[in-house]
């Protein structure tokens, strides 16, 4: 018997007939309609926004989201099916294929090795080119009204005051005056970690990138956290790795399920956000924390120790990194959740045996990183500027907190876990794919819980980002999508 396949999620589904439609899918002058709608969905393919067996929309539900005749929708899809990138299945719709194999037979590496879909990339596409200026209840970051754009650009104006800045290479392992700054910064945090001991990265994702390729080798087991950050989970499928999921609760880790994991897999990494973790918002408590660092050293792996979220946590949350002293643990951190997205500077802290390795791997993929936002950001460290304006966000997002979650409860969902830091995890008593894939329809970005799972199966959670949630607007269209659903 045949599985039901997955919804084909188009993110820039909008009605050819829009008046004022987002830049890229206004109607070009000579081009047929149908040639239009197939270059649209050929693209959804290709980019990987669609799994392989996935169901495009009926031509009805198609030519009524993009007001076309269903002889368009049609006509489109005949066109995708000669492609090659659809297929036609009696009775039942249209399906997106699986990728061609190679003249070896086989599926390319990168996509072979890939077992989830990768629908991170939907959600970070999304973020970076939305086709509505409404805030994203699914984004990760911070409105940009809630940012400093004055501090940025007196932080970077100091930097370029330097004679020679940006005119020759860096240090590998980053900009010295940065450096000792983060070890003040981890002193705070109760991690004793010298400069040497530091390594600047093009953001903490990148950071995570240097140490996975600094340590694993494709096929290498990974403990992952469940729900957990779906970049990741894409990430490291990507490099081949395995992935072990852990369930995640209010509590920390299922203890009973990684030591039963470990044991029969020998994993090389446990990978984790064990302060406001994403998305459930969650700390690490003190007595799990321990029990983590118990399995680690008793099953011989390492911890990668995502702090992404540092900033809008108290110093005194128990890190695994200040109760390791950096023995088994990689602390990995960055700055731009809380200045702002494209200020790209990142580090980690590790073990000093560890050190060069690390840096050969940065090297490999990056020679340096760039003095100049370093500099800036040392600056501000150094300053206190960085620590007020922290402060400030902290203060506003209490209150976004408090206000976003009486929306959501109005709404009917609940709380799952209880709410902290920037995400809300909450039950909205439905698949929120299907959801998602209706809100986005009127410009609504969503962050379905299936996103965060390693293996997609049905959720009805969703995070929500509580700082970009607070619009009754979406409320009233979430409500009124969910009563759509349930007919």
């Amino acid at each position: 018997m045949d599985t039901p396949a997955a919804p084909f999620l188009d993110p820039l589904a909008t009605p050819f007939n829009e008046p004022d439609l987002p830049q890229g899918s206004r109607l070009r002058a000579g081009t047929g309609r149908s040639n239009q709608l197939a270059e649209r969905y050929a693209l959804r393919i290709q980019q990987g926004l669609a799994a392989p067996g996935s169901r495009l929309p009926s031509v009805r539900e198609c030519a009524r989201q993009h007001g076309v005749s269903p002889s368009t929708v049609v006509a489109a899809y005949d066109q995708l099916q000669a492609r090659g990138l659809v297929e036609a299945r009696s009775q039942r719709g249209f399906f997106v294929r699986a990728p061609r194999r190679t003249e070896e037979g086989s599926a390319p590496r990168a996509l072979a090795q890939r077992s989830p879909p990768v629908d991170a990339t939907a959600l970070i596409r999304g973020m970076f080119a939305t086709a509505s200026d409404r805030p994203g209840p699914g984004s990760g970051l911070l409105p940009p009204d809630w940012l400093d754009a004055t501090l940025l650009q007196r932080a970077l104006r100091r930097a370029c005051s330097q004679a020679d800045v940006g005119l020759r290479y860096g240090e590998p392992a980053g900009d010295p005056g940065l450096r000792q700054q983060l070890a003040q910064r981890l002193a705070d945090l109760g991690i004793d970690a010298t400069p040497r001991q530091i390594v600047t990265a093009t953001g903490a994702t990148h950071a995570l990138d240097v140490i996975a390729r600094a340590w694993l080798q494709p096929g290498d087991a990974v403990l992952i956290d469940e729900p957990g950050w779906a970049v990741e989970f894409a990430r490291l499928s990507a490099l081949g790795m395995r992935l072990l999921p852990v369930p995640r609760g209010p509590m920390g880790p299922d203890l009973a399920a990684m030591a039963q994991l470990a044991a029969l897999h020998r994993p090389k990494l446990y990978v984790t956000v064990s302060v406001l973790h994403n998305p459930t918002g969650c700390s690490l408590p003190l007595a799990a924390a321990h029990q983590v660092l118990r399995l680690a050293e008793a099953h011989d792996f390492a911890i990668v120790e995502d702090d992404t979220y540092a900033w809008f946590a108290p110093n005194h949350a128990p890190r695994l990194a200040a109760l390791d002293g950096l023995r088994r643990t990689i602390y990995v951190s960055g700055f731009s959740k809380i200045l702002a997205p494209n200020w790209r500077v990142g580090y980690l802290a590790a073990p000093g045996a560890w050190v060069d390795r690390l840096i050969d791997t940065k090297m490999i993929s990056s020679l340096t990183t760039p003095a100049l936002t370093e500099q800036a950001v040392a600056w501000c460290l150094e300053q206190g500027l960085l620590r007020r304006h922290a402060e400030r966000v902290q203060d506003r997002l209490d209150a976004a907190r408090s206000g976003t979650m009486r929306l959501a409860e109005q709404a009917g969902c609940r709380p799952v876990t209880p709410p902290q830091g920037l995400f809300g995890w909450i039950d909205t008593g439905l698949d929120t794919d299907r959801l998602a894939e209706q809100l986005l329809d009127e410009g609504w970005l969503l962050a379905p819980g299936s996103l965060f799972l390693a293996v997609r199966r049905p959720s009805a959670c969703m995070r929500i980002n509580f700082a970009t949630s607070q619009d009754p607007r979406f409320w009233h269209a979430f409500e009124a999508a969910r009563a759509a659903l349930r007919r």
